[in-house]
């Protein structure tokens, strides 16, 4: 059973899913110890056969996280930034590396690390009245949890540039409407829409499930055709799991695939 290294972090095991509520009030904000936390926590599903998916959320109505307490800071010390950096930088490269699918249940306002985490991940669901943005500039500082290379990644380069650069703030609609997000909900409805998500992803063949989501994202840098090999090795390496064999015979007896993760 996984759990959780610290108070700030909340876990419950939904089947195959994992649900991850981020929990510190009075906004979600992230810290050291919930950033490593957070890094465990994926580290361990990574390992853990039974964990397909994860939802990521907020504790409360307001928030999904307003990222990083500027208290820390607020003393100017370049150790103290350092630190905190790379602490951001680990907790979010290794949610963006889980071997299965991540999903941010984007209940409240998203800002800052808060929206690096968002980015993070595989989807985003958002509710209706959530709000989004990448306001370090404005206090003098830049996001450092991917939140540069990531948004550009998803919305392209004018749209970081200005969300980024001039600090707009977006609603949920937009945030649809530029590649942001992939679904906007209802008050209230993002983290059962996101479970929902999730339970479909169980029934997908998780060692099938890894090798795309890799190759997908090996799309982000160097030339396509540098892939296209990869995407043929790793379809020839999938005949190497049982889930391969179960999942064609399975369709082929017209029953239901019994994956075991391997």
């Amino acid at each position: 059973m996984i759990k959780s290294s610290t108070d700030k972090l909340i876990v419950e095991a939904r089947g195959h899913t994992l649900l991850i509520t981020i929990n510190n009030p009075p906004a979600n904000t992230w810290d050291g110890e919930s950033l490593a936390g957070l890094a465990k926590i994926v580290e361990d599903c990574n390992v853990d056969k039974v964990v397909y998916a994860l939802v990521i959320t907020g504790s409360g109505e307001k928030f999904f996280s307003a990222g990083a307490d500027l208290k820390l800071f607020s003393s100017g010390d370049k150790e103290v930034a350092q630190t905190l950096a790379d602490e951001f930088g680990h907790a979010f490269e290794t949610l963006a590396n889980f071997r299965g699918v991540s999903i941010a249940a984007i209940n409240g306002f998203a800002m800052g690390g808060g929206l690096e985490c968002a980015l993070a991940c595989d989807i985003r669901i958002a509710e209706s009245q959530a709000q989004m943005g990448l306001p370090e500039a404005s206090v003098g500082l830049l996001p450092c949890g991917g939140g540069t290379q990531n948004l550009a990644w998803l919305v392209g380069e004018g749209w970081a540039k200005q969300i980024i650069l001039c600090g707009e703030r977006l609603d949920a609609n937009t945030a649809k409407i530029i590649g942001l997000v992939e679904k906007v909900v209802d008050t209230g409805q993002s983290l059962g829409h996101a479970l929902e998500l999730a339970e479909r992803v169980s029934k997908q063949s998780p060692p099938a499930v890894a090798a795309c989501k890799n190759l997908i994202q090996q799309a982000r840098g160097g030339p396509i055709n540098a892939v296209y090999k990869r995407e043929r090795a790793a379809f020839v390496e999938l005949f190497d799991t049982k889930d391969q064999a179960e999942g064609v015979n399975a369709f082929l007896e017209k029953r239901t695939p019994e994956w075991i993760n391997g």
